[in-house]
């Protein structure tokens, strides 16, 4: 931990998640694209599967019977007081991120190291912005246009014609019910593609 009597100003780029796909670089890992709103430039940055599966479960808004360890973290700075002002990617090193989060406490503001994956995750839970400093983006950032964006994600997969025909003998009110066990047996997938059905059924009775 750092502690400061101030955040010193930087050359801050504010970002936002640009998606979230299986990477095929690494097995069993992912890639967490982060870019500046309206723009091509992206972060790629690798994370493990469960940062993944975090990530995407506070994407979506899923509650979950079990808080994540974010979760946890969420709930014990609310309890004691602690605001979390935004989270920082800071430096760029031999292939790695480094990241931090600014803090407020009583007054007094302090600096926490974080990996990049929890920040995030963290900052998507909390609804505070994420930055990366200007050096940062020059040297680590890639052009990728929308169509590069691999659609394998954790949110994209669709159902099959085998599970739709399946799912077609239940009702909505049925559906959110599986929706809710697949949530609790932290399904994260099969979640994903009953919400799918569920939005298109109730989009086609509007």
């Amino acid at each position: 931990m750092k502690v400061c009597l101030y955040f010193c100003n930087m050359n801050k780029i504010l970002l936002e998640v640009a998606g979230l796909s299986y990477s095929h670089s690494q097995s069993g890992a992912y890639a967490l694209f982060l870019r500046k709103k309206n723009e091509k430039n992206c972060l790629p940055i690798i994370i493990g599967e469960a940062e993944a599966q975090s990530i995407a479960v506070a994407l979506e808004g899923y509650s979950n019977k079990r808080p994540h360890t974010h979760d946890l973290f969420k709930t014990f700075a609310e309890t004691y007081g602690i605001e979390i002002k935004e989270v920082v990617i800071n430096k760029f090193n031999n292939g790695l991120y480094f990241s931090e989060l600014h803090c407020v406490k009583d007054g007094e503001e302090w600096i926490l190291d974080s990996r990049p994956s929890d920040a995030v995750a963290i900052a998507i839970r909390l609804n505070i912005p994420i930055y990366a400093e200007s050096n940062v983006m020059e040297e680590a950032s890639v052009f990728l246009d929308d169509d590069d964006f691999v659609e394998e994600d954790l949110e994209s997969q669709e159902m099959s014609a085998s599970e739709k025909k399946e799912v077609d003998y239940y009702d909505i009110a049925d559906l959110e019910t599986f929706l809710q066990n697949a949530i609790d047996d932290e399904d994260y997938i099969k979640a994903s593609k009953l919400r799918d059905i569920i939005n298109e059924r109730k989009g086609l009775k509007k």
